[in-house]
């Protein structure tokens, strides 16, 4: 990584002959470009925000770099809500601030300085030189719709009397600190309707976010093809949980913006850890490989897919029972994904099934009605996580929804969930049947609720043992 010079004592003189060379003969700027195709549905979004606070100022900030180490970065993504308001994907805007008003909406950013500015060539935040050809103002505004502004100008903007103003507080502290400090009072009450407000607008998708979503799980599938089509190779080299970690992530970079989140790439008993990410283990032949992992396309939108793969491409009598068990619970949680359904509905079909195997195999101390009431809960000793989440620009979307309009709300045509039951037994689980110690498995697909029942964005997939068999045969002996 080139050094920034960024240090008091590391700071490169700039003759001033070299200041009089450096702007000279360049190519001249490409036209404004066309509009963002998520330009016309951020109008529409930004209005219905619009109608929950009637007569207010909302601000959304894009949020600032978060720093890695020392001076190192990690890659900027913006806050979820800005780019659902402002239609900006990818790594835009670092520092940006939307601001709607009752009758308007602005973006306040950083736009690209002259090129004789010595910004161009001495910032390793902005410079052109440092981080590639930025957009003017025009060009901002052309590409979002939107009236845009030096992002300077924002404080003596929001300082001008006006309407009641309300900002997204986690999204960057500083401006949180502006508002406040302008308004005089810390309004964390007011602010936190509005983050509940954004997250619940986002439970029920409109087309371009279904299309997006769409894409992501294509994109999602090409990626597990080729971690099947490497999984010899992964095998072979040891470490092999790393090798697929690498190659997912590689076709998440390639087709799209990044991974949606960590890939989890977890074989053998690892997989009875829900979240591994260390992903630092061999793969051994005739363990199963847990495979959870996402494309984030860029506008954002992430798959959330998970497949449980036999890493030498067949399932054990032992390994097939219990991904049969998980089976059919992910097939009852999907049958409970209709509109009108509660949300929890999903999870309480999937478990009930999975509780009842359970019990089938003698690990419940209970009747199944017992485990499953209340005062119980022992079934959770194998699969302690929820069944079924919102997705969309988030991975775990719309999470600062209210209870009554999220896990105890009603399911509505355009809302995309996942359904993702599972069984864990780890090897060191006495109470574990003592062939199914050391098996982990799980399966989930994205799930888009519609007019009439659902449709699973992820049907490409297979997932009947005998279909992932074929699959990772088919794709091998290409």
């Amino acid at each position: 990584m080139a050094d920034d010079d960024s240090g008091a004592d590391r700071t490169p003189p700039f003759s001033d002959d070299f200041k009089r060379f450096i702007p000279q003969d360049w190519a001249p700027y490409p036209p404004p470009p066309d509009p963002l195709p998520a330009s016309g549905w951020a109008e529409i979004r930004r209005d219905r925000l619009r109608q929950l606070f009637p007569g207010e100022r909302l601000v959304l900030p894009a949020g600032p770099y978060k720093t890695r180490s020392n001076d190192c970065d990690y890659r900027f993504r913006p806050h979820s809500a800005f780019a659902y308001f402002s239609g900006l994907g990818q790594d835009y805007e670092p520092d940006a601030v939307l601001v709607i008003d009752p009758d308007n909406a602005s973006l306040y950013f950083h736009p690209r300085v002259p090129r004789a500015d010595p910004e161009f060539y001495s910032s390793a935040r902005y410079g052109e030189m440092w981080v590639g050809q930025r957009l003017s103002q025009d060009e901002m505004a052309a590409w979002t719709r939107l009236t845009v502004k030096p992002i300077e100008q924002l404080a003596a903007d929001l300082a001008r009397p006006g309407p009641a103003t309300r900002v997204l507080r986690e999204a960057d502290p500083a401006i949180t600190t502006l508002v406040d400090v302008l308004r005089g009072r810390d309004s964390a009450a007011a602010d936190a309707a509005l983050a509940t407000a954004s997250a619940e607008l986002r439970l029920v998708k409109d087309q371009f976010e279904i299309e997006q979503l769409e894409l992501a799980c294509a994109a999602t599938k090409a990626g597990f093809d080729a971690v099947i089509a490497d999984l010899p190779e992964a095998v072979r080299r040891g470490r092999g949980e790393r090798w697929v970690e690498g190659v997912f992530g590689l076709h998440a970079r390639h087709l799209g913006n990044a991974v949606g989140y960590d890939t989890i790439a977890a074989s053998g008993d690892r997989a009875n850890t829900l979240h591994w990410i260390r992903n630092d283990g061999d793969l051994k032949p005739g363990d199963l490989l847990l495979l959870d992992a996402g494309v984030e396309v860029d506008s954002l939108y992430t798959a959330d897919i998970t497949r449980t793969l036999p890493v030498t491409g067949g399932f054990s009598d032992v390994q097939r029972e219990v991904y049969q068990a998980v089976l059919e619970a992910q097939q009852a949680g999907i049958a409970a994904a209709r509109p009108g359904a509660q949300h929890q509905d999903i999870h309480a079909a999937a478990i009930r099934v999975i509780a009842q195997r359970l019990s089938d195999w003698g690990c419940l101390p209970v009747s199944v009605d017992q485990a499953l009431s209340k005062e119980g809960g022992q079934h959770r000793r194998w699969m302690v996580h929820g069944t079924s989440h919102h997705l969309g620009l988030d991975v775990h979307d719309c999470a600062q929804a209210r209870a009554e309009h999220y896990r105890l709300g009603r399911l509505r045509p355009g809302m995309v969930v996942t359904v993702e039951p599972g069984l864990y037994f780890k090897s060191t689980d006495l109470l574990a049947p003592a062939p199914f110690r050391g098996v982990g498995v799980r399966i989930e697909d994205d799930i888009l609720i519609t007019d009439d029942g659902c449709r699973n964005l992820s049907a490409a997939f297979p997932k009947q043992p005998d279909q992932v068999e074929t699959w990772l045969a088919t794709v091998q002996s290409r």
